[in-house]
Parts: C-alpha cells; structure tokens; sequence
C-alpha cells in the first residue's frame, strides 16, 4: 500500500472495549492535534488500544475480518482443512489463487503496516510524554512486541523461510513515523526483518517483566507473550535452543484445559491455557465473524466451510478426547463431509480468537529439543500434551531423530487445527502440502455412514479435498511461490522503490 496511505492512526474519542474505558474510533490523526494525542502516557495507550482494535476488528470484506483473516488464509493452505468450495470465503487460498485476490492482498498488507506506523508513533513518542516510568515502560514494551508481530507475520508469508536464504528480499521496513511525503523504501532482506524482530521483542522483554495484566485482559501483551513471539521466531530462526527456552517461560503460567473446555467451542479468553487472544462482546464482534467459516455445528454459522479433510481424523487416536470432536454430516446441503467441531459460537454469536496457547508453546519446546538431538526432552514435552489429551503416549524406544520430529509436527496439525499454522508451518519446514484421496481400507473412495435429519442412517460417499494439484497442474512441492503471499497491486503502483 502507498505509505502516504497507511499514515493514519486511530484517533481518542473514548468507547468501551473489552472491559477497557480507553478505547477509540477510527477518526485520523489529522483532526486532532498532534501534541494532545502524544502529550500524555494516558492518551497514547489510548492509540495503542486502538491500534489492537482496529488490527482485530475492522472489516474489509466478512472473510475479511481484520488480523484473524490471516490466520484463517493460513488455515485453509495447509494439509487438514477441506472447505465447502461453493460456499463464501477462503476458495482462492485454499486453490492457491490467492494472488488474484487484490482485495484479500491488500487488507493484509494494510492492517500488517498501519499497526507498525501506529507502534512507531507510540515508541519515537512515548518517552516525551507525561506520566509515570512504570506506564510508559507498559506501553513502550508493548508496542515493541506488537511491532514485532506484524514483522513477524510478514516475514513469514512474504518471502521463504530464513533457512532457506536470509539474504532473499523479503519487506519493506519501516522504524520511524511516516506521512504523506514519506518516500516508499525496498524491501529489506529476511536477515534484517528477522534482526528488527528480535530487537523489538529483546526491547519488549526488558520494559514488560513488572507488568501484571488483570486476568480479564488477555488482548494486552505481557512477558509471556513476549517470550512465546521470541519463541516463534527462533522457530523460525532455526534456533532451538532459544526456542525451547522461551516456550517453557512463556507457558509455566498457563496450565493444560480440561476435557470439557476442549469442547466448549475454543471461544473463552477465560480458558485457563490462553495466553494471548482477542475478546468480543455483541457490540464490537467483528473478529467473531471468523466463526462463520470456523464453526460447523452451530445452527447460526453462515457458511461453515472449514470441514476436516478424512486423513486428519486416521491421525488421532479412538480414546484421545479430540476424537469426539468429528462427526460425518448429515444434513442435506453437506452431506458426507467430515465436521471436526473445535469452534463454537457462544449463545450471543460471539467468540474470542485465540492467539497463543501453552500447548503450542509446548509443542515448540518439543520440537527444539528434538532438533538439538535431545530427544528424552523432546519426548517429555509432547507426552504432556499427550497426557491432557488422554491420547496414548509416544515411546521412544529406538525411535530416530526424523521420526520424533516428524510426531510432533503431527502432534502441532493435530492440536493447532484451525489456530492459524498450516501454510506458516509448510514454510518454516520446508516441506509440500500433502492432500491425499480419502480411501477405505479396500483402496476404493471412503465410504461412511451419517445421520440424516429425520433421524435416519444413510451410507454415503466421503467429501474430501477438491485441490490436489497446483493451479498449473503440477504436484504439491516445497518452497512454491504458490505458497507466499504476493505484495498488493497497489502497493507496486504506488511504491516504486518496493523492488529495487
């Protein structure tokens, strides 16, 4: 998007928001003076509220619904998801078509870049202001780390993965204030976003250790979210030591959810493993909007397109209490597809949107441990996910390094489905979408059995995925350009620098 475009930070007419009475509307800063906005710690947490907002809860089109849309984009890219094709929404990510949707492309790049020229404001800005050093350390570390994030998403969809090459061109980056002169940059290289990233979150870790956020409000960002962005990134990084180390320090205060909540809809920022997630309420629910696509058993969900692809359901085992979650469609309109019912809509069509879970920061200490060879860790880690799950335990006997790697990137598909890390996996690793018919134990189409509404039993035909190719025709492979992101038409119009 043309910088000049993107300059604009959510102005400070109060409203409440998540319990929070220093929420804000979307009124640019040009009509309100600079010097009132930025005068006092008060006020620019007011723009960092409002930053969280808008990131979260503005509309570009309803498949569209802020930040969560990318994690859905993620979702449907990936090995586990077959969504209802003639149904609203993901059809061209999940064709790897993506790139003719301008409209998609843009609101990513978009809400990515205006949250980091808000944080930008709020970090060259905050020290000059009013008010305690405690509260501005609050809200300077948390911008680092929001700042961080948004690099962090676009670092990741944009270009390979830094093992690949950290010299490849990835973004551009931008650390200051921009405004309507500013002159578009180039894209920076993954190493460079990758060191941003790493210092922002290094910066957040050293303001935000003090910070005690009130349990209600799980949308702030404190230490542990810190430590589990720096966990993520040195996923990425390919540094797993680091990553094992921040995993465990950002989950030892969030213990495993019990059974019932696991099937309670994945829509409560109360669950006791959330740590980071972005609450709604019936009157500011853009975000929830996710659950028409996400929830397949809810009476009011719109489209209700995110079916499970069969061969996800062969991952789990009969006793494990994510099993319970599946159950072949029955009703006319979907009949034969597989529903794997993980998210619900609350009674007042509502849902929180989950951002970070201890079992992904176990997963992430399991898969660190594994590739720095230490696999009796390793092994422990994921056989206390295992263990919450009542799922039967890995043994490790003469298992090999590749194997207990391999287990617990299953283990990450089976845990983090619908969560936001299919395609964001695929990229990290290195490895091909793996989209296979769904076959009975004859080799012929799967064939199952389903409860019609008049309560009857049929036996049907299995729905399974539609995309088994590329849209050239060519088989699924590692590191396609099919799998990134493209930067926005307008983007490229409007910043001539981008490429050079």
């Amino acid at each position: 998007m043309k910088i000049k475009q993107i300059t604009y930070i959510i102005g400070i007419s109060a409203l409440p928001f998540l319990g929070c009475k220093k929420e804000l509307t979307t009124t640019p800063t040009t009509s309100v003076p600079e010097s009132l906005i930025y005068g006092t710690a008060d006020n620019i947490e007011t723009v960092l509220n409002g930053t969280w907002s808008y990131m979260n809860d503005t509309y570009f089109t309803y498949a569209n619904p802020g930040y969560s849309s990318i994690l859905r984009t993620s979702d449907v890219m990936g090995d586990d998801i077959a969504i209802i094709t003639n149904k609203y929404g993901y059809r061209d990510a999940y064709e790897y078509t993506l790139a003719n949707n301008q409209t998609r492309l843009g609101a990513f790049w978009t809400i990515l870049y205006r949250v980091i020229n808000n944080t930008n404001n709020i970090i060259s800005k905050i020290d000059a202001s009013t008010g305690t050093a405690e509260k501005k350390a609050q809200i300077k570390g948390q911008a680092y780390a929001l700042r961080a994030n948004s690099y962090l998403n676009l670092v990741t969809y944009y270009q390979f993965n830094y093992q690949v090459n950290p010299q490849a061109k990835a973004v551009p980056v931008y650390t200051e204030p921009t405004g309507p002169t500013t002159e578009g940059k180039s894209k920076s290289t993954v190493e460079q976003v990758y060191q941003l990233i790493i210092s922002d979150l290094t910066e957040a870790e050293k303001l935000l250790p003090a910070y005690q956020r009130p349990s209600t409000t799980k949308y702030k960002i404190n230490i542990d979210v810190v430590n589990g962005l720096l966990a993520r990134t040195y996923l990425n990084m390919g540094k797993w030591d680091l990553a094992a180390q921040h995993a465990l320090e950002a989950k030892k205060n969030y213990p495993y959810m019990s059974e019932a909540d696991y099937s309670n809809g994945f829509n409560d920022l109360k669950n006791s493993e959330w740590i980071w997630g972005h609450g709604q309420q019936p009157d500011q629910s853009t975000a929830s909007y996710s659950f028409h696509f996400l929830d397949t058993s809810s009476p009011s969900a719109y489209y209700y397109s995110f079916m499970a692809d069969p061969n996800f359901q062969k991952l789990f085992d009969s006793h494990d209490i994510r099993t319970k979650l599946f159950l072949w469609d029955g009703l006319p309109s979907r009949e034969g597809y597989l529903r794997y019912q993980k998210f619900k809509f609350r009674a007042d069509q509502t849902g929180d949107i989950v951002f970070m879970r201890a079992s992904e920061m176990t997963l992430i200490a399991a898969e660190g441990y594994a590739r720095n060879s230490d696999l009796p860790k390793a092994v422990e880690q994921l056989n206390s996910l295992r263990a919450a799950r009542k799922a039967d335990p890995f043994t490790l006997g003469s298992q090999t390094k590749d194997q207990v790697i391999a287990e617990i990137l299953i283990e990450r598909r089976k845990e983090l489905w619908g969560e936001g890390f299919a395609l964001s996996d695929i990229l990290r690793t290195q490895t091909a979408v793996v989209r296979n018919p769904a076959l009975g134990t004859d080799g012929k189409p799967l064939q199952v059995t389903v409860i019609t509404p008049d309560g009857s039993s049929k036996v049907v035909s299995a729905k399974q995925h539609t995309t088994l190719k590329f849209p050239d025709g060519s088989a699924f492979k590692p590191n396609s350009s099919y799998y990134l992101f493209s930067v926005p038409q307008t983007e490229l119009n409007n910043n001539p620098n981008i490429n050079k």
